[in-house]
């Protein structure tokens, strides 16, 4: 069900302070966050070796986490530097060490074989730091379905005419025909729609007038990750391998989807935009628009999580369904391969 060589997102980073300990869930995976004196971040599963109680019921001792039972204490690499009434650590008092890294503000955990755990291989943010653009620092949510509804949405540009009417979707979004493109590291559904009239959510932002043409960029990468991009010029200026026009609008929106079990995913996301990078207001108008347009997708998907698992009859397939169908069989064909090579390593 998962792919557990690669990177997930675990928390915003301010959501580990120092001296406290954080715990959270990832693949079913009970695991506890930290960070060391010096700042660096640590992650650990959460279960004491002795009666599994909880190691984020404890407490930080220096670099250290301690048992909240019988005071086993252990480092950030999972090993056990105290048993207090013991002349002896047992060689098995251990608990899992998890890879873990900061980037763009998010907390990421490896969570597969640590020896494959490369920094390089997270997520790449395009325009990140530079200054032309602004940045809307986003939020998380749960949601209580399956990722892969999450992942269906996320390539599935033609929803926003109807879960998003008063946002990002109006009636120009309803009977454009979709492109799909598999790659290597993810499949990404798209389309331009031309002399259109701008959706509610963009409006205000255009620096021209009129009707736009307007492009739907919606790409899933392995495992869970997405970005969106929104780019809107003036009527009949646009088109795919055009020169964009000077009064482009271009947003980019980031979407990390992290798997807390079967049934309940963690959403995390940011936009990034190429007009008034330091204007707060407009980040903040971002951020609650955001917010309530990904609320209308947490009602629809749990709704279809309960739906599907529910089923009495079989759910059918459209045309629109070739992006999320190709990106969830090309995934499971890298979930096998990966199990495929766990089961000859033991």
């Amino acid at each position: 069900m998962f792919l557990r060589n690669c990177w997930y997102v675990a928390a915003w980073d301010h959501e580990v302070g120092n001296n406290e300990l954080k715990p959270i869930k990832i693949l079913g995976e009970e695991i506890v966050l930290y960070r060391r004196t010096d700042g660096v971040a640590a992650a650990l599963e959460d279960a004491c070796p002795h009666r599994k109680l909880p190691l984020s019921m404890g407490r930080i001792k220096g670099d250290n986490v301690e048992c909240g039972y019988h005071g086993l204490t252990f480092d950030c690499t999972g090993t056990c530097t105290r048993v207090p009434g013991a002349e002896k650590i047992p060689h098995v008092a251990q608990v899992r060490s998890y890879p873990i890294a900061e980037r763009y503000g998010l907390l990421w955990v490896w969570m597969g074989d640590p020896a494959l755990a490369d920094p390089a291989k997270i997520f790449q943010v395009e325009h990140w730091g530079d200054p032309d653009w602004g940045v809307n620092r986003g939020e998380s949510m749960t949601l209580e379905c399956n990722y892969l509804y999450m992942t269906d949405n996320l390539l599935d540009p033609s929803h926003v005419a109807w879960v998003h009417q008063s946002s990002f979707g109006n009636s120009a979004a309803e009977e454009a025909p979709l492109e799909t493109t598999v790659g290597e590291d993810g499949v990404t559904v798209w389309r331009w729609m031309t002399d259109v009239e701008p959706a509610p959510f963009y409006a205000p932002y255009l620096k021209f007038p009129g009707n736009c043409d307007r492009k739907q960029h919606y790409e899933v990468r392995y495992p869970s990750n997405a970005i969106i991009k929104a780019i809107f010029v003036p009527a009949n200026t646009g088109g795919e391998g055009k020169p964009y026009h000077e009064d482009v609008f271009l947003m980019d929106s980031y979407n990390f989807m992290t798997p807390v079990d079967e049934n309940h995913t963690k959403y995390y996301w940011f936009q990034m935009r190429n007009f008034a990078p330091d204007d707060e207001e407009v980040s903040r108008q971002f951020a609650k628009s955001v917010r309530g347009a990904f609320d209308e997708d947490r009602v629809v998907l749990n709704a279809v999580h309960k739906g599907m698992a529910n089923k009495r009859t079989p759910n059918l397939d459209l045309k629109i369904d070739v992006g999320p169908l190709r990106f969830r069989r090309n995934l499971a064909k890298l979930i096998a391969a990966e199990d495929q090579q766990l089961a000859a390593a033991e």
